[in-house]
């Protein structure tokens, strides 16, 4: 990059051999290194802030570059983008497409992460009242609308379905689209209350089906995943039931969200070994939440050779603003964690031949963490 040209962004695609990712024109290898922006450091959803405090994205968007970042994750709220379920909301559109560019002019790339409903008080009744198959069609609505918005942009590093979605079991009814709140928050969401006498890798396709349909109708050459909880780790043997063999060939690579938990970082890299498919597999989600930065590193460094990227998080609050005052417990945790972020992505950048920190374009040949 010279002068104050923006970087060019290649659109990127798994390579030839379903092992990795590359750069459509150049064949570059990128690997997947850079932060989860889902919320800010008071917990605020980014459509919360983003009309009114457009200034603040752009700034942390730099941050995230400075720190190394070559992919930021991004999670979209349903109802921030629906009015109903057919309609969508042009002012949400709108921003979404200032993201892109913003994206674009700072090099970093987007997984896009659609259907949200992370607060409960913000999800419509009228969303919750649609049975299944309505509700179905209002997300593959969603996901048009989406997709509309951000085809043509190189910036899209791919497209993640929901967030940790999940099914009852047989013969189970739920109650609630929504499972346990986090901190307040439902990452977890239900994609139907009863299988009707369906398997759940039966209603898992149909769903999946009717989403990357819906993405490729206007978007054919971007990258489809779902991220997922490695169930393995609560229910040995589980199944990974969004990643069947009857579903894998609708999605382009594996998306798997792992905290390590003390004394436990071995047993989490054999646990995300059992997602080598054959597809490319990135960490979507990590952090030391249940581990210290030590055992999160063991992780990181035992599964370089098959894991294909990793994705951390960023709440617009840089180290050095961490350092001020009188830092808490967890604001020297997420410092120590951020300066470990950069620096691993110094090193590796080193090792592909750029030098400096810098937004990690495949132009750049920039290789993050293995």
């Amino acid at each position: 990059m010279e002068g104050n040209d923006p970087p060019v962004l290649e659109r990127i695609q798994v390579d030839a051999e379903g092992s990795g990712f590359v750069g459509a024109d150049s064949a570059t290898v990128l690997r997947p290194w850079g932060f989860n922006y889902d919320h800010d450091r008071d917990g605020r959803l980014l459509e919360d802030y983003w009309q009114d405090e457009w200034p603040t994205v752009i700034e942390d968007f730099k941050e995230m570059a400075v720190l190394g970042a070559n992919v930021v994750r991004v999670h979209l709220q349903f109802a921030r983008f629906m009015e109903s379920p057919t309609r969508p909301r042009a002012r949400a559109l709108a921003r979404l497409a200032d993201l892109i560019e913003l994206a674009e002019t700072t090099g970093l790339y987007l997984d896009v992460t659609g259907l949200g409903c992370y607060h409960a008080a913000d999800v419509p009744d009228w969303y919750d009242a649609l049975a299944v198959a309505e509700r179905w069609q209002a997300q593959a609505c969603f996901w048009e609308a989406i997709a509309q918005a951000c085809a043509g942009s190189t910036a899209v590093f791919c497209y993640d379905l929901m967030n940790e979605p999940i099914l009852p079991g047989r013969g189970e009814t739920a109650d609630d689209w929504l499972a346990g709140a986090f901190a307040g928050s439902h990452f977890v969401q239900r994609i139907c209350l009863d299988l009707e006498g369906r398997s759940r890798i039966e209603v898992a396709r149909a769903w999946v089906q009717l989403l990357t349909d819906s993405i490729r109708r206007h978007d054919p050459d971007a990258m489809i995943t779902v991220g997922v909880i490695p169930w393995a780790f609560h229910f040995p043997g589980a199944a990974p039931i969004f990643y069947d063999p009857s579903i894998r060939p609708l999605l382009d690579f594996v998306c798997v969200h792992v905290y390590p938990e003390r004394g436990k970082a071995e047993e989490a890299a054999a646990i995300l070994k059992r997602y080598e498919f054959g597809m490319p597999l990135v960490v979507e989600e990590v952090f030391p939440l249940r581990c210290d930065l030590d055992e999160l590193t063991v992780f990181l460094d035992r599964t370089s050779d098959f894991r294909d990227g990793a994705i951390s998080f960023y709440w617009g609050t840089t180290p050095d603003q961490l350092a001020e005052g009188k830092p808490s417990i967890g604001d020297a945790i997420l410092r120590s964690w951020l300066l470990f972020f950069q620096q691993r992505a110094k090193l590796n950048a080193a090792a592909a031949g750029h030098g400096g920190v810098g937004s990690g374009g495949v132009g750049q040949g920039y290789a993050p963490i293995r």
